[in-house]
């Protein structure tokens, strides 16, 4: 039987939990994009993650009531960046992505976001699939970072529809 998931923006209390969560979905993202250990994600402390719950959207998701996602969204006037989107490896391929995904649609249509981009590995293609599923289009690829990266981009229309 597939868990109930359930996804709200965090608190202070939520800061471990986002921490297991990214260290072990960056790991996993470092490996398969060829980055070493050379990614902020990895070097982050409980008060950077606590700065963001203070500062941006940060959405955590649970399911069977244990923590399973994550992800961070500043948004800066009609525009906003998603970062930190990770899923532990257990919860993974259950809709836990989906279903952050589906909460920053509505909280970005709500929020009166025009356009939502993110950056990810190019050349890891399951992150890939699940970005351009999600209604995400490649605005360009660069390696300055020493790997490349896709910057996603995703448009939200005056109708409310994504």
């Amino acid at each position: 039987m597939e868990e109930k998931v359930i996804v709200r923006l965090a608190t202070g209390d939520d800061a471990g939990d986002i921490k297991k969560i990214t260290d072990e979905a960056f790991a996993v993202y470092a490996k398969n994009a060829g980055t070493g250990d050379n990614l902020a994600a990895l070097n982050e402390t409980l008060e950077d993650i606590i700065g963001d719950i203070e500062n941006k959207n940060v959405f955590i998701a649970f399911s069977g009531g244990r923590a399973a996602g994550s992800l961070r969204i500043d948004i800066k006037d009609s525009t906003a960046y998603l970062s930190r989107f990770g899923v532990l490896c257990d919860f993974q391929k259950n809709g836990i992505g989906r279903a952050l995904m589906s909460s920053v649609d509505e909280h970005m249509i709500k929020s009166g976001v025009k356009q939502l981009c993110l950056h990810t590995a190019s050349k890891v293609s399951s992150l890939m699939r699940f970005y351009y599923g999600c209604g995400f289009y490649a605005e360009s690829v660069s390696s300055d970072r020493g790997y490349l990266r896709a910057h996603l981009c995703k448009d939200y229309t005056p109708d409310g529809m994504a």
